[in-house]
């Protein structure tokens, strides 16, 4: 049962690098191995976005889709991804931004999943590993592009 967690400090605020991770529809601009990503649905309830999202990833001849429930709470600052369909068994995987005293904040991602089939387990696998390690410098790369590289205000 593959799981990657890691806290990542960056120095654009909390809010910046929320509203970057929950920009979803952006994600196939600069994100490893991520093809295509379209939203299905989105409803507000009491400040909380809730979104069904596709997204489609390749690396080399490899393509998988899936679905999944992505919950943005800004109030919080914490997106929560929940999985509703694809070629996981399960999966589930968590963004909190924590502002820190200089201006910047502390990125924590968390990522646990297991594939339905071992065999696909066992081609995407080290891929997916791979790609999560990337995908918070790939975050961090882009803020520097939207916001630029110095300290957020």
């Amino acid at each position: 049962m593959p799981k990657y967690e890691t806290v990542r400090h960056v120095r654009h605020s909390a809010e910046r690098m929320f509203e970057l991770v929950a920009d979803v529809e952006k994600y196939p601009e600069f994100l490893p191995m991520c093809e295509a990503l379209t939203v299905r649905s989105r409803k507000e309830r009491d400040s909380v976005t809730f979104l069904v999202a596709d997204m489609t990833v390749g690396y080399k001849a490899i393509r998988e889709a899936f679905t999944s429930q992505v919950i943005l709470k800004p109030a919080e600052n914490v997106i929560d991804v929940r999985y509703v369909d694809g070629p996981f068994k399960r999966m589930e995987n968590r963004w909190r931004f924590d502002p820190t005293g200089e201006g910047g904040c502390d990125i924590h991602f968390f990522i646990d999943y297991e594939f339905k089939s071992r065999i696909l387990g066992a081609l995407m696998g080290a891929m997916f590993d791979r790609a999560f390690r990337m995908f918070s410098e790939a975050f961090e790369k882009r803020a520097d592009t939207v916001y630029g590289s110095s300290a957020a205000v």
